[in-house]
């Protein structure tokens, strides 16, 4: 494996653990295994938000639908050739509340990273297709996108037909036409995965020649996946995956909530997993709990903010270091308006993109925000407050 020069990081920024009952209070300085600081680009964002001028003829309904008039959000990233691309979660008007309208994954692309023109049609939908059952009325949700060596462009996505969400697959190789394979777990053997609600899949990635590209660990494709816990699956072939159990064939859990902590309500998986010299780094989005007992009071009561979990590389299941604070969390206006208030900044798209690191995220269930990380200038996390 090509050492990720990118990844070593010298910044020295500090951060503050929490005084609250049962921690001590210290200071320490930022592991060298992080990713960042990511810096929010001034005057840039949001980078995306919704329109109500994009118009698609339905299949489902036959009817022309303005795809993105609600909601722009929970965005995944990948490279192509010279370009980035950041394929979105869109929303339209037909239905109340968040996750009863009907999402769309939109295309964008980027010259820069920061600047993006948009396809006017979404380009993977709930279609008249065999995964209807999944994904109607609901739609598809919340993508995060890897791409092979060879070039292909696999994209993990929620089926969500408001019954029950399941984790499906795409692949594409222009990343406009997408082959829908399903959902991932149809041929487990751990045959309760099928009937039970579960989404956002990290899948591991490694820099390889300044490209961030699926790898595999022990000869497998290794994946993060989960809300309540972060659980772990392998696949031979990217489409088939099989969930770790633990020794009482139950599924493993690698991490959990924590009282008391910025992730004492979700631990949920954000963009693709990074292999690295120092391990494997998985950046997560942490939900603060909504009862006040169970929070961190520092944060406001439901707040996403996204934290960093360091796994050994030869054994993905094995945590060897993990932030007790988070290294992003809800600042701007635009991150505490829109579908979700309360705040949110929910990461779901990485890129390595002219020598910078690229972070796209959800902003409050609404908008498509980024921050850049420059190996070459150290910055700080996100201050705590």
């Amino acid at each position: 494996m090509n050492k990720p020069k990118s990844l070593i990081i010298t910044a020295a920024a500090t951060i503050l653990v929490s005084c609250q009952e049962g921690r001590q209070t210290q200071t320490s300085i930022t592991p060298d295994w992080t990713l960042g600081g990511f810096q929010r680009p001034e005057g840039v964002n949001p980078i995306i938000s919704p329109d109500s001028n994009s118009v698609f003829l339905d299949p489902m309904s036959g009817k022309q639908v303005r795809w993105e008039e609600n909601d722009t959000f929970n965005p995944g990233a990948v490279v192509k050739d010279d370009t980035l691309f950041v394929l979105y979660r869109a929303e339209d008007k037909f239905g109340i509340g968040i996750g009863f309208r009907t999402s769309r994954l939109g295309l964008a692309s980027s010259t820069d990273g920061l600047h993006f023109e948009r396809s006017e049609e979404p380009v993977l939908y709930p279609a008249d297709d065999s995964e209807k059952q999944y994904e109607w009325p609901g739609g598809v949700e919340d993508p995060r996108i890897a791409v092979t060596e060879d070039g292909t462009f696999v994209v993990f996505y929620t089926q969500w037909n408001r019954d029950t969400p399941r984790l499906g697959v795409a692949t594409s190789k222009d990343l406009r036409t997408w082959e829908k394979h399903g959902p991932i777990f149809a041929k487990s053997k751990y045959t309760k995965l099928m009937e039970t609600s579960h989404k956002s899949a990290s899948i591991l990635t490694t820099l390889k020649n300044d490209k961030l590209v699926v790898t595999k660990i022990n000869g497998k494709y290794w994946m993060y996946w989960g809300e309540h816990g972060v659980k772990g699956a392998t696949s031979e072939n990217l489409i088939d995956w099989e969930p770790v159990l633990d020794d009482k064939g139950e599924l493993a859990k690698f991490i959990e909530t924590r009282p008391g902590y910025f992730d004492s309500a979700l631990t949920e998986c954000g963009p693709p997993a990074i292999l690295t010299d120092k391990g494997i780094v998985l950046l997560y989005n942490g939900k603060n709990h909504d009862e006040k007992e169970q929070a961190d009071s520092r944060f406001t009561l439901g707040t996403y903010s996204a934290g960093q979990v360091l796994f050994d590389k030869n054994d993905p299941t094995k945590v060897l270091d993990r932030l007790d604070t988070p290294f992003l969390r809800p600042m701007e206006d635009f991150e505490k308006s829109g579908q979700y208030v309360d705040g949110t900044v929910f990461l779901q798209g990485l890129a390595y993109y002219k020598s910078k690191w690229f972070l796209y995220y959800g902003c409050a269930d609404s908008k498509v925000g980024v921050a850049v990380y420059d190996p070459a200038k150290a910055s700080p996390f996100d201050p705590i407050p």
